[in-house]
């Protein structure tokens, strides 16, 4: 039980990483305070349902799009935290582009570091 509350805890985690870093790096992209939090759970949500589910597409149908889905997972949430959250804002065609993949590549690697601090965390003050 501990450790799926510690997933869930890296994957809101990185999500939020993820949308402050696009927040950041792209001028297209406008977090709200006040929303921030309701946009990261949605966008945490809708990734891991969609990220399954466009994988279990793709391998069915268009298995030369696997490599791709991590983006397509990624646009989709987003799009799904700026429709249903009043936290997250993207304006423009750019703006989309970049802040997908910059999520995508921030997310995936706070995924990979963050269990690995959590760890060295947890290993010193045992």
């Amino acid at each position: 039980m501990i450790r799926f509350l510690l997933r869930i805890a890296v994957f809101l985690a990185s999500s939020a990483i993820g949308l402050l870093a696009a927040s950041w790096l792209v001028s297209g992209v406008t977090l709200r305070p006040l929303g921030f939090i309701t946009a990261v759970v949605i966008f945490t949500v809708a990734q891991g349902i969609l990220s399954p589910f466009f994988l279990k597409m793709a391998s069915r149908y268009a298995s030369a799009f696997l490599g791709g889905i991590g983006l397509v997972s990624t646009f989709a949430a987003l799009f799904l935290a700026s429709l249903f959250s009043s936290g997250i804002s993207i304006r423009g065609i750019g703006s989309w582009v970049a802040a997908t993949v910059v999520v995508w590549l921030v997310t995936a690697i706070a995924t990979l570091i963050l269990p690995a601090l959590v760890l060295k965390k947890k290993a010193a003050t045992s």
